[in-house]
Formats: C-alpha cells, sequence, structure tokens
C-alpha cells in the first residue's frame, strides 16, 4: 500500500489490544469503525472515542458482516485471548478463530481492503527454537488445555495465506505477550495477575520455580507495530514482540519493586502446556517495518499499575 488508509474496521475494537490500536488510529486522523460483541471485550474501553471518525457496531464476527460504507483496512483482533476464557469456552474460541477468520476475510474481500489478522506467538506452543524466527514451524500440542486458542491462531493463519493466493491482500502479525492499560484483572495472564495481587497485598503466585521467560511488549510499542505492517506491502508473517526475555520470577520481583507493595511470592505447580521459553526474533520487523519497542518493562509496568489503581469510569 502506498498510500495511508483512512477508512479502517477494527474487530475486537471494545478489547484490550483493539481499543488502544483504535486509539492511535484516530490520533492518526483515520476513520474507525470498532466492532465488538462485548463478549470478552469492555465498552468502557471506547467509551471516550466519539465524533464522527468513530463508529461502534455490536456484532459478533462469526456472523457475515454487512454494511454499504467502503473500507481500506480491516484489523481482524477478535479472539478470546484470555487463557482463563479460552480454556472455560474452548468452542467458542474455535469458533471465532474458524468461523469468524472466514467471515472477515469473505467482508474484507468484498470491499477489496487490504486485511491483517492478529495471529500470536502461541502459533509457536512450547518452542523448541530461541529466539522464534517466522520461520520456525512451531511445536504445539493440538490437544492440550491451550490447542482451542494455539490451533485456532495456526488455522486463522492457513486460511489468511490461502485467501492471500487467490489475490487478497493480506498481512500476518504475531504479537508476543502483549501487556498494558485495559487489561481485565482476571484475565489469567501474567502481568494483570500479578498486579491483581501486589496492589492489594496479596502474594504473588509463580507457577514453577519462576524459571520459564516471556517476552513481554507495551501495547503501544505493539499497535504501532500493526499500524506500520498494516500500512507496508508486506505479506510474509511479522513478529511484534520484545526480544529481550525476563524470567517470571524476575517479573514478579519487578512488580514488587515498581509498586512498592510488601507482597511475598509462593510458588505453585507449573500448568500442562505452559511454554519454558517464549522470545521473539523481530530482525524481520526490524528490517521490513523499521519497527522496534521502546518502552522499558518497568515503565510499563508502572503505567499499567498506574491505570490498574484507577476505578473504571473515573475521569483521573
Amino acid at each position: 500500500m502506498s498510500a495511508k488508509s483512512t477508512i479502517v474496521l477494527v474487530t475486537g475494537g471494545a478489547g484490550f489490544l483493539g481499543s488502544h490500536l483504535c486509539d492511535l488510529l484516530l490520533a492518526q486522523g483515520r476513520r474507525v469503525i470498532c466492532v465488538d460483541n462485548l463478549e470478552t471485550g469492555d465498552a468502557r474501553n471506547v467509551e471516550h472515542l466519539g465524533g464522527d471518525d468513530f463508529a461502534f457496531i455490536r456484532h459478533d464476527v462469526v456472523e457475515p458482516l454487512e454494511f454499504a460504507e467502503e473500507v481500506d483496512v480491516v484489523y481482524h483482533l477478535a479472539t478470546p485471548a484470555s487463557p482463563d476464557h479460552y480454556q472455560r469456552h474452548p468452542l467458542a474460541a474455535m469458533k471465532v478463530a474458524l468461523y469468524g477468520t472466514q467471515a472477515m476475510l469473505e467482508f474484507a474481500k468484498t470491499k477489496r481492503a487490504r486485511f491483517l489478522l492478529a495471529s500470536s506467538s502461541e502459533v509457536y506452543g512450547d518452542p523448541q527454537v530461541h529466539p522464534q524466527p517466522e520461520t520456525y514451524c512451531g511445536n504445539v500440542n493440538p490437544l492440550g488445555p491451550r490447542s482451542p486458542y494455539g490451533e485456532g491462531k495456526r488455522y486463522a493463519e492457513a486460511m489468511t495465506i490461502v485467501y492471500r493466493r487467490e489475490g487478497l491482500d493480506t498481512a500476518i502479525a504475531r504479537p508476543f505477550n502483549v501487556y498494558g492499560p485495559r487489561m481485565s484483572p482476571n484475565d489469567g495472564r501474567v502481568v494483570p495477575s500479578f498486579l491483581r495481587q501486589a496492589l492489594p497485598g496479596q502474594p504473588l503466585v509463580v507457577f514453577g520455580d519462576g524459571s520459564q521467560t516471556r517476552s513481554l511488549c507495551y501495547v503501544d510499542d505493539l499497535v504501532r507495530g500493526l499500524v506500520l505492517l498494516a500500512e507496508s506491502d508486506e505479506h510474509d508473517p511479522v513478529n511484534l514482540g520484545n526480544p529481550g526475555a525476563v524470567t517470571m520470577l524476575e517479573l514478579a520481583e519487578s512488580v514488587l519493586r515498581t509498586t512498592g507493595s510488601a507482597s511475598g511470592i509462593v510458588f505453585e505447580p507449573l500448568p500442562v502446556n505452559d511454554p519454558k521459553r517464549r522470545c521473539p526474533d523481530i530482525t524481520r520487523a526490524i528490517e521490513r517495518l523499521g519497527w522496534r519497542p521502546s518502552v522499558p518493562l518497568e515503565e510499563g509496568i508502572r503505567r499499567t499499575a498506574a491505570a490498574a489503581s484507577v476505578p473504571r469510569g473515573s475521569r483521573a
């Protein structure tokens, strides 16, 4: 794409990641159409948005979407990304990955729009290659408790590639462990879990011995990468994440230090199929998009903790 898009549609736009993407796109002068069924999204995430350049459509992406307005880019973010949610509702998660992705690909095809799939580092499973380049095919357990999400994302990528071969303009982003304000405290992912425990002074629960690593990318950096990818001519999958891995014990200690919490740390058994190491090779993002993350971990935790301490709906 040689010119910046002017009209964009964001599925899952009232979710954690989608709402921050809507913020950035509006700040860049785009017209944004936010689509969400509010099953896992939250209307409060976009209640501050309004005006002629923003529209909200309550819709389940599993069903065909029809409206007359032209669209330049479809950002397909709709997915139940919380481990707690997709493990409680695995069939619903699979339906969104399969039928929702196909429905939005058909929508993009009808509009002749560029289609960006927000996939996930979960396509790598418990990787045997470190860090993970986009060429690595992964080590996913199709029968494990994480499979509704991991295999769903792998299928969504396969479907996106098929549409690409049939002539649709597509892109695939693979985010790694995004965190930031607006994540539900009961999300099940590590940063909101630690903050939910640290802020009221409860012990932080570290699974295993805490030596497993994650790559944590602040949400502002991630959505900037999504827009750069959508506005590029890139079609291959692109990792978007922080190449600086941190152990879960180090993260717990960082959360305690940043929040000033007097909480202790307790250890519990490692969950089934929990990846031991997850870290992106971002060479492709650097070379093809000129993107790399810039927000340091403790600064991102500070911003996230500050937002978590303010009641939802407050203007403070």
